[in-house]
């Protein structure tokens, strides 16, 4: 809703806006000018103060140098005749303290003595300015060295009463210029607002009696005759367009009329057509929870079939290894029994039960490491509380505990990370999580021990830490990598590999850091991780 104000009339708002306008302009000519002055006056005092203290100083050197207090105060009265100064220090050096101590001084008719300055020397240095005073300290030197210093303190008395008589002379003109254009507003107002008066009246006449028929006259201002004008059109336009509503009102009756039977059947056709649209969603719903359960099947399918393959082959192994055990032990049981066992059988037996005993033992070690790993992909990370971290000290102890697996490929490993970088997080899950990438390289990404190289860079902006993981290694294969992260995904499968990898540190990232992993399929040459981590408030800070 527009916000409404109060009427006023075209005579008032002129002779405000004119008043208001020269008023502005006056104040800020005049405020201006004044600060002009002032400022060109108080300088000219600095100026002058600065000289009469350069004079004192310079007067001052063989006074401060012979100790001649006497002389110094005889030549200090003759500044009584300047009604500038008001008070003026002399400072000696002494010679054993190296500080300034009291000389003498001069104080003007009627004005109080000052406290001593020598605690202030370099704060008044430079001339410091008061609403009253100004005061500055200029060096006594004598070739070279600094004897003392002058202290001189003057009164703005005179500056005061100057800035007071010209503003009373700015409010008197002040006062006369706007008297003086209130009197040629009034005339210029009445000179324009007559003919807008006359304009208003035949308006009215023609909004309450409709008489279209009437004309504005000419008047000898030419933008109220093109006001004139323009009106004089639009009524004679108003005009014919009455006469022309009247024939279109019998129009429109006939186009409502058709333009309702066309309505109804529009309708019509959108309601089938809706019906059909929701009949063919509702159908492709259906498809899409088809779909959905086909890919859970698979997966499932996929998982079961890599838990059956990972942990078969060695309980397989095991229970190979037990029944040889079992036979053997049954013959040199018989032999035994019958009294036909030698020396050679025994230790045949002996040899042959530690071989399978060994071939047992790391089978069944074999299933217990797959199943802590598939614990792992299912442990909740979250029991871990967050603790400040220093990520550069993270990422090289997690490449010291796993020297003796990053020697075997020698990769050559680069780390781009503040060593101030410190973060609030978790650090158990992010030393997994980069255990495992570099597992991941040595295991899938490099053939041999050449050329073999590790980029991590760790960078932090406003809400989050990213890191960038990055080997120059074979790459993954085409038909992994949409399914980089799917539990059991792998390519050495018989080869020490599980499958489970990529997924820990997708688990990790995801739900114990509360982050995301992308996986960079788009990278030509080698495989790259990009992680992201949110910020804590703390991390922020």
């Amino acid at each position: 809703m527009p916000k409404s104000t109060s009427p006023t009339s075209i005579r008032k708002a002129l002779i405000s806006a004119v008043m208001l306008v020269t008023a502005l302009c006056l104040s800020l000519s005049i405020s201006i000018s004044t600060y002009l002055d002032v400022k060109e006056q108080k300088q000219l005092i600095v100026n002058k103060l600065t000289i009469l203290a350069e004079i004192i100083a310079f007067n001052a050197q063989i006074s401060v140098l012979f100790d001649d207090r006497k002389t110094e105060e005889q030549r200090l009265k003759s500044f009584e005749k300047i009604p500038l100064i008001k008070n003026i220090h002399i400072y000696a050096i002494d010679e054993i303290s190296n500080k300034a101590v009291f000389f003498t001084s001069f104080n003007a008719r009627k004005t109080p003595p000052v406290p001593l300055r020598v605690d202030n020397i370099e704060q008044l240095q430079e001339p410091r300015v008061t609403e009253d005073y100004i005061e500055l300290i200029k060096p006594v030197s004598y070739e070279g060295d600094i004897k003392g210093y002058v202290y001189i303190r003057g009164g703005l008395e005179r500056l005061n009463a100057y800035i007071n008589k010209k503003i009373l002379i700015d409010i008197l003109l002040t006062l006369f210029v706007l008297i003086l254009v209130y009197f040629v507003a009034k005339r210029i107002q009445k000179r324009i607002a007559d003919p807008i008066d006359q304009l208003s009246t035949l308006l009215q006449d023609v909004s309450k009696n409709h008489n279209y028929s009437a004309r504005a006259p000419k008047t000898n201002i030419t933008e109220v005759n093109m006001l004139s004008n323009s009106l004089n059109i639009m009524l004679t336009r108003t005009q014919n367009q009455i006469e022309r509503h009247k024939n279109d009102k019998q129009e429109i009756k006939q186009l409502n009329q058709s333009l309702e039977e066309k309505v109804n059947q529009r309708t019509i056709a959108l309601r089938e057509a809706n019906q059909e649209l929701l009949t063919t969603l509702e159908r492709m719903h259906q498809y899409q929870n088809q779909i959905v359960e086909s890919e859970k099947m698979a997966s499932l399918g996929q998982m079961v079939a890599g838990v059956a393959h990972e942990v078969n082959t060695p309980i397989g192994l095991g229970i190979t290894g037990s029944t040889l055990l079992r036979d053997k032990l049954a013959e040199i049981s018989l032999g035994f029994e019958q009294k036909t066992l030698t020396s050679n059988q025994l230790k045949l037996f002996i040899d042959n039960g530690i071989e399978n005993l060994d071939l047992i033992y790391r089978n069944l070690n074999r299933a217990a490491e797959l199943v802590s790993s598939f614990k792992k992909v299912a442990v909740n990370q979250d029991g871990e509380i967050n603790s400040q971290i220093n990520m550069h000290d993270l990422i090289t102890n997690v490449m010291l505990s796993m020297r003796t697996e990053l020697e075997i490929k020698a990769p050559k490993i680069a780390l781009h990370c503040s060593a101030q970088l410190m973060i609030e997080s978790k650090a158990g899950p992010l030393q997994q999580v980069l255990q495992q990438l570099l597992s991941n390289s040595i295991i899938h990404g490099f053939k041999d021990n050449q050329n073999n190289e590790i980029e991590i860079s760790v960078e932090r902006n406003e809400s989050s830490l990213i890191i960038n993981y990055y080997d120059n290694g074979i790459g993954v294969d085409k038909s992994v990598k949409k399914r980089i992260f799917d539990p059991f995904v792998t390519t050495k499968r018989g080869e020490g590999g599980s499958g489970l990898g990529m997924h820990l540190v997708y688990n990790l990232v995801t739900q114990a850091l509360g982050g995301s992993v992308h996986f960079d399929d788009q990278n030509i040459e080698g495989t790259r991780f990009i992680i992201t981590l949110p910020l804590t408030e703390a991390s922020k800070a």
